[in-house]
């Protein structure tokens, strides 16, 4: 096992990907979100850049209470291949400064050294700097606190890279580890751990566990017949800052790939349904027919203005990658559901075999 593991996080990522390409961009409030038009109902911030995070615009938000919170800000579309292209040149950055990588996503990574850490995650950011964006860059003795340190990290200094009247602009390096745990990490809320949600600091809190030293000094047993024999006394291995070691870099394959969409206005013409479940199943089928992945099962969401959402599927007769065919196979399923509700949202998923070469 590695002594140290890294997590590398990237800052603002989203729109730091747009001040690369527009630097004019640089130090003013962007917000990425929909097709970057804050009138359009039902779209949400995806990313909000420093400046504009000071204003109070989050992910998540509406774009239009963005807009509110922010009438001066700089709204662009989600240009997802060019944040997946920053992507990879990240990931291969990381790659050759660090060996291996355990991906977590688009913007955020683990890499792993047996070396001083410090060095290390001062080459990254470095490194990252030459592709023209900025990093975050934590430092632990496991997964948990490496990502926790990460959070420290953002508000340990500047970035060269970033103007000096960008309050938010942090980044930085930090180090938490079993030796300053308690100290950083005691009197804070339980659910300032990584994998504590709102609910289960709830139900902590009606046990009178509320902050993490709390959960360190929680009875097993009291944890177990709360959460269950499993989840209960991981809560407390949790609490006391221990975590996984290991460094998994053979990439996630996906078992499927799914696309949906969440429309402005609520639509009612059953026809319009259709049509829209037909594009729908054409972009995905597509995009995995580009990626030579095999489809097994075609599957419909449809959400109502309610919320009542709901999935029906259907088997292909056999494993393929022709679009008619998974079209069609939709069109199917979406004519076995009641259109009689205003329709908010649809979407499809396409269940996959593994890649050829996983087969072999």
């Amino acid at each position: 096992m590695p002594q140290w593991l890294l997590h590398v996080d990237l800052d603002q990522f989203q729109a730091a990907v747009e001040f690369r390409r527009r630097p004019e961009l640089r130090g003013q409030p962007v917000i990425v979100g929909g097709d970057g038009d804050p009138a359009q109902p039902r779209k949400v911030v995806t990313c909000a850049s420093y400046p504009a995070r000071a204003f109070g615009v989050r992910a998540g938000m509406p774009l239009r209470s963005a807009l509110r919170k922010c009438p001066d800000g700089v709204f662009l579309p989600v240009d997802m291949t060019a944040y997946e292209t920053a992507s990879d040149e990240i990931m291969a950055t990381l790659g050759r400064v660090a060996g291996g990588v355990e991906v977590w996503g688009m913007d955020e990574a683990f890499v792993a050294t047996d070396a001083d850490p410090w060095s290390l995650a001062t080459t990254i950011r470095q490194a990252i700097t030459e592709l023209g964006l900025t990093c975050s860059v934590g430092i632990g003795d496991n997964k948990l606190t490496a990502k926790l340190a990460t959070g420290f990290a953002k508000s340990t200094g500047k970035t060269s890279a970033e103007p000096e009247h960008d309050p938010g602009a942090a980044a930085g390096i930090f180090e938490l580890t079993a030796a300053n745990w308690t100290e950083l990490m005691g009197h804070r809320p339980t659910d300032a751990l990584w994998g504590v949600g709102a609910r289960i600091a709830k139900r902590l809190a009606e046990l009178d566990i509320v902050t993490v030293a709390d959960l360190m000094a929680a009875d097993r047993q009291r944890l177990a017949a709360e959460f269950g024999p499993n989840t209960g006394p991981y809560l407390r291995v949790l609490g006391h800052g221990k975590g996984d070691t290991e460094l998994t870099t053979t990439p996630r394959i996906p078992v499927g790939r799914s696309k949906s969409e969440t429309f402005p206005h609520d639509l009612t013409d059953p026809g319009e349904i259709r049509r829209e479940v037909a594009r729908l199943a054409t972009e995905v089928a597509e995009e995995m027919r580009e990626h030579q992945r095999i489809s097994t099962r075609v599957s419909v969401t449809v959400r109502t203005k309610t919320f009542y959402t709901r999935s029906k599927q259907r088997k292909l007769p056999t494993p393929t990658d022709d679009i008619a065919t998974i079209v069609d196979t939709a069109m199917t399923i979406i004519d076995r559901f009641d259109l009689d509700r205003p329709v908010r949202l649809l979407g499809v998923r396409l269940d996959l075999l593994p890649p050829p070469d996983l087969d072999a």
